[in-house]
């Protein structure tokens, strides 16, 4: 680039909003978007998250009309999380025909056809009485290749009752290709994985603990999520993932971690996956209430940012909401 200024005057392409829009080098579109959604066991009416603004635990019809509402906006999937009414050690109602979601699976399967990707969460923390990821040593430790094969028996309901991608979120070393196993004998083959490859031991799921209710009875999930001062591990992780047959990877949080968003970009040729997480949802929307920030532009700059660092799709509670807009 020889011209300068006077000659080079690079507010010229920045003069008018047709011109911004014109040359903007990133753009969301309402298939970039997948909702995730709360479903309970046992109530009557929606529950209001506290700490999540906007957010609900749905029963299953108010689940069914508010993915309606997300299809019919373009949001391009929709990812559901459950709460049982009755937790035990083994978190078995993860993968009971009758839990509460195979039952929304099966209700959304029926409604929505194709016209959005219908997506689970695959993991036990929502199912335990203890709140963690996995099943239990005596010693309270979670015991890896145990939990993988209640991760293997859950993929195969979820497949069965018509979930189109999983998402193990556990970060169990091993998951993805005990999965991949388990649906591929089952006749699952044509079921996709979404990797939490990358997925952060982070302060930011808070609110996400309370939508779910699922936080930890004692400790953490330190010993399984990943050190937040660890960068390079993330590719490791990832490759891991990729190697044992997972067909798009992750990484959680999406706006603490955009520069692992962009090395995962940049290493793989698979679609990469971020979480703006419940933390930097109620943030936005906390600060917005106090009058403190501008809603909507922050929003949307945050879901840019995202989009600018390498993700291909974002996981984002305002998916229906920004869709509508983008439409």
């Amino acid at each position: 680039m020889s011209a300068q200024f006077p000659v080079a005057r690079p507010r010229r392409l920045r003069r008018t909003p047709a011109l911004r829009r014109m040359v903007a080098e990133t753009r969301l579109a309402p298939a970039d978007l997948v909702l995730p959604m709360f479903v309970k066991e046992g109530i009557t009416e929606p529950q209001p998250v506290a700490s999540m603004p906007g957010v609900v635990q749905h029963t299953r019809d108010s689940l069914r009309k508010a993915a309606h509402e997300a299809a019919e906006a373009g949001v391009g999937g929709l990812i559901l999380f459950g709460i049982p009414a009755v937790k035990d050690g083994t978190g078995s109602a993860a993968d009971d025909p009758a839990g509460i979601v195979q039952l929304a699976l099966r209700d959304l399967a029926s409604d929505l056809g194709d016209a959005t990707v219908v997506m689970t969460d695959l993991c036990l923390d929502e199912y335990t009485d203890h709140g963690h990821c996995g099943i239990l040593t005596a010693g309270g430790e979670i015991d890896n290749d145990a939990t993988l094969e209640r991760y293997a028996s859950i993929a195969v309901a979820q497949a069965a009752a018509g979930s189109q991608v999983l998402g193990p979120s556990g970060m169990m070393d091993g998951q993805v290709g005990v999965i991949r196993e388990a649906l591929d004998q089952a006749g699952y083959s044509d079921i996709a994985i979404m990797g939490y490859s990358v997925k952060y031991s982070s302060a930011y799921y808070g609110p996400f603990r309370d939508a779910a209710e699922c936080a930890p009875q004692f400790g953490d999930r330190s010993t399984h999520q990943q050190d937040p001062a660890n960068a390079d591990e993330s590719l490791r992780e990832v490759f891991l993932d990729l190697d044992e047959g997972a067909d798009m990877v992750m990484v959680k949080p999406a706006g603490a971690y955009l520069d692992i968003v962009r090395r995962v970009r940049d290493a793989v040729d698979v679609p990469v996956v971020a979480y703006q997480v419940s933390g930097e949802y109620a943030m936005i929307e906390a600060a917005a209430e106090k009058g403190w920030i501008d809603r909507d532009r922050t929003i949307m700059e945050s879901l840019l940012s995202i989009r600018r660092a390498g993700a291909d799709i974002t996981l984002t509670y305002w998916a229906t909401e920004v869709a509508k807009k983008l439409r």
